[in-house]
C-alpha cells in the first residue's frame, strides 16, 4: 500500500485547523499533521516534517499567508476566507494548486484533496511526459473535471471495472479475489482507474488498525 500523503495545516484558529484536520483524515492516502499557527512555526514545521502538501491560510498572526507561500518549496492549496481577487491571483501566480474559500464543507476539502492524489499519481508514472499527459494532470487539479478516459483498457483492467458493482464498494483484495489476479494487480489497475475518474476510493474505519481504502463506481448524478 502507497504511503499516505502527509499534510501540514497552517491556519491561526486552533478550532478551524482541528476541524480541518478531521477532514483531511478522513479522506482515504491522506494523513494530517499536528497543525500550527504561525508563518514561523509553519517554516519550521515543514523543515522538520517534510509534509508533502501544504493547507494555508492568508490571514496569519506573523506574516501573510501569501507571503509565506513565496517562500515554500512544497505543494500547496489555499484554504482562506481570502475572497479578493488580487489575493487569488497572487496565490496561483506563486505557485498555489488550489484555492478554496472559507467556510467550506468536508466534501468540498475531499474533493480537492482527491483531485490532488490524481494530479500526484499522474506525475508519478515512469519515463517521460508527453504533452497530453501533461494536460491530464492539469486538469486533474481541479475537482470535477475529470472525466472518465476514453483510451482502450487492458481486458484486466476492463474486468476489474466490470467487477464493481453501482453502490457498493471492495476492496483491493475483494477485487482480486472477484477478478482472478493478485491483489498487487487489482490495486494497480483500481489506482489506474482511479486516475481516469472511473473509480472513486473513500475509507471504511474498523475497530482497530489503520482504515481500509474502498472502491467503487462514482455515484450518478
Amino acid at each position: 500500500m502507497p504511503e499516505d500523503f502527509r499534510v501540514l495545516i497552517v491556519d491561526d484558529d486552533f478550532h478551524v485547523a482541528k476541524l480541518h484536520a478531521a477532514y483531511v483524515d478522513s479522506v482515504a492516502g491522506f494523513m494530517a499533521l499536528a497543525p500550527v499557527g504561525t508563518a514561523s512555526l509553519a517554516l519550521q514545521s515543514i523543515h522538520s516534517l517534510r509534509p508533502d502538501l501544504v493547507l494555508l491560510d492568508v490571514y496569519l498572526p506573523d506574516a501573510s499567508g501569501l507571503d509565506l507561500l513565496q517562500q515554500l518549496d512544497v505543494d500547496t492549496i489555499m484554504l482562506t476566507a481570502a475572497s479578493d481577487a488580487v489575493s487569488v491571483r497572487v496565490a496561483f501566480r506563486r505557485g498555489a494548486l488550489g484555492y478554496l474559500l472559507k467556510p467550506f464543507t468536508s466534501d468540498a476539502l475531499s474533493q480537492q484533496l482527491r483531485s490532488y492524489a490524481r494530479y500526484r499519481r499522474l506525475l508519478a508514472q515512469p519515463g517521460a511526459l508527453d504533452q497530453e499527459a501533461v494536460e491530464r494532470a492539469k486538469r486533474a487539479l481541479i475537482p470535477g473535471d475529470v472525466t472518465p478516459s476514453s483510451r482502450p483498457r487492458s481486458a484486466t483492467e476492463a474486468a476489474v471495472l466490470e467487477s464493481l458493482v453501482p453502490g457498493e464498494q471492495y476492496s483491493a483484495a475483494e477485487v482480486a479475489g472477484r477478478v482472478g489476479v493478485s491483489r498487487a494487480t487489482a490495486q494497480r489497475y483500481l489506482s489506474s482507474l482511479a486516475d481516469d475518474g472511473a473509480v472513486d476510493i473513500q475509507l471504511r474505519y474498523g475497530t482497530t488498525g489503520r482504515p481500509e481504502h474502498r472502491y467503487g463506481l462514482p455515484a450518478t448524478p
